[in-house]
């Protein structure tokens, strides 16, 4: 390093650079208004950097120990700038992640977002999924009752083909009877005509030389069998004032098929006549409910028994809350049915169309707790006979047992109740009449049986072997009517009567 007075100062290139303008920088500062920078190679061939700067306060350059020393002070500045670099380098790369992770973050609040509503789609996703399988499960049900009713439809087929054998048989013997008759025909004589007894009507000749064929017929008259008990010797009938044709059920008949639903919601159902009716309604007013389902509203009316049989109702009630199961009935101008999902029992004027009264069944199982043995949430069954309106459940206290309990028709307060030794879930089904309550063995069985009897006078309950025909394998709904005396059925999608006979007690 070389030091040059004359007012002016020369290093050579061992000096750096930046430290040659650092110190022109500092030498301007600390008072000179003028210099210059010049760089030129010296006589043997090196850089040489040459500053010029004017003092204001020496006339002359100071000795070569003090610009030493101020060179080393600028090293030193030089040294400290560098670490004061260093350290803001490093408060910046601070800085810089801070802000890359406050970035993050930021962007992050806009997925999470997205992530709930993800999370949600998915729950509505997995909800719709549910019911896809449980819509399939039921689909997959449906199929198999379709494939067992294919069964009994062949069933039926074969015994209708065979009947028609049977029929075919009989037609050829009545045409071979006909053509002996033909042959043994004597003409009539007035003598014959005059044997007939006084008071009778005589039969007519047939013609059987004009016919080609004649079929046989006869017709049946019923008779109630009260009537015929009632008449005197002389064969006139005696009083039937104060008799209400109740006795003891000795006897069910073959099932009479009077309408098949159309489609799966028909499975099973309620389908009913008033036993009292009240205007405008009749005792051919008929009503319907399919009850395969969830939110069970709809009510068929038909105003005839032709319309019902033919599936042309003339009203439809829509009600006000759902019903459950197949224990509705209809009581002098009333439906009374089991809310859904509650042990509440509720009467709906038919005519007006408005709840009249609902009442909670204390203690009732319902949904499920107490069912019949085939199920539907047949906890709550109402009934009707000669002296009105019941309802057979069970509870928790009576341990599964059927209970009865006899209602008042207009506000549905409990009048009275009885608990039996009938497990409730043992039998299929139950009806009352004449206040004696009746139970069926099975619901699938084709050979089933009325096996038990709860006679609510005595309090006493017995076994019973009376034949039931299940024709159809699946009988959800079983109501006796005092009005017609018949017992009416709900029997896999087939609505159908029962004749009975009841005997004295």
């Amino acid at each position: 390093m070389r030091f040059f007075c004359a007012r002016c100062c020369s290093f050579g290139s061992e000096m750096p650079a930046v430290q040659l303008l650092l110190l022109a920088c500092l030498v301007w500062d600390v008072g000179a208004r003028t210099a210059q920078l010049r760089k030129a190679n010296d006589r043997s061939g090196r850089c040489q950097y040459t500053f010029i700067v004017a003092s204001p306060n020496e006339s002359s350059c100071p000795e070569q120990s003090q610009a030493m020393s101020v060179i080393h002070n600028l090293q030193k500045d030089s040294s400290t700038q560098r670490l004061d670099l260093e350290a803001t380098k490093a408060r910046l790369s601070s800085l810089e992640s801070l802000l890359h992770h406050q970035l993050t973050l930021d962007r992050a609040a806009g997925p999470q977002e997205t992530q709930e509503g993800l999370q949600r789609e998915l729950g509505t996703l997995r909800r719709e999924r549910d019911q896809l399988e449980t819509q399939t499960r039921e689909l997959e049900t449906a199929y198999s009752n379709l494939l067992r009713d294919k069964s009994v439809l062949e069933e039926e087929k074969k015994r209708l083909r065979q009947e028609n054998e049977n029929l075919a048989r009989r037609l050829e013997s009545s045409s071979q009877e006909v053509a002996r008759l033909r042959r043994g025909q004597c003409p009539q004589t007035r003598d014959t005509a005059r044997d007939v007894p006084p008071g009778s009507r005589e039969v007519s000749t047939w013609n059987l030389d004009t016919l080609a064929f004649q079929e046989l017929k006869s017709e049946l008259t019923e008779v109630p069998a009260s009537r015929i008990l009632k008449e005197s010797p002389s064969g006139h009938l005696r009083s039937r004032e104060g008799d209400n044709g109740c006795g003891e059920l000795v006897w069910v008949g073959e099932p009479l098929t009077l309408r098949t639903a159309e489609t799966i919601t028909g499975k099973y159902g309620v389908w009913m006549r008033d036993p009292k009716p009240t205007y405008p309604y009749t005792r051919e007013t008929t009503w319907r409910i399919d009850t395969v389902g969830t939110d069970v509203r709809q009510v068929f009316e038909y105003d005839l028994i032709s319309q019902f049989m033919q599936g042309y109702p003339s009203k439809v009630h829509i009600l006000p809350r759902p019903l459950e199961s197949t224990g509705a009935v209809v009581y002098s101008g009333s439906l009374y049915f089991q809310g859904a999902e509650s042990r509440t029992v509720i009467r709906y004027e038919l005519n007006t169309e408005t709840v009249k009264a609902e009442k909670e069944i204390p203690g009732a199982g319902y949904h499920g707790q107490f069912p019949y043995s085939w199920g539907g949430y047949t906890d709550i069954d109402l009934a009707v006979d000669e002296s009105g309106l019941w309802v057979i459940y069970s509870t928790d206290e009576a341990k599964g047992a059927i209970v009865l309990s006899k209602l008042n028709p207009e506000n549905l307060e409990l009048e009275q109740t009885w608990e039996t030794n009938i497990r409730k879930q043992s039998v299929a089904n139950a009806f009352i009449i004449c206040g004696t309550l009746y139970t069926v063995s099975s619901y699938s069985s084709a050979d089933a049986t009325v096996n038990f009897a709860y006679d609510t006078g005595t309090g006493i309950s017995k076994t019973l072997t009376i034949p039931f025909k299940n024709r159809y394998k699946y009988s959800s709904m079983i109501d006796y009517n005092p009005l017609e005396k018949k017992l009416f059925a709900w029997d896999n999608l087939n609505m159908v009567t029962y004749d009975i006979k009841l005997s004295k007690m």
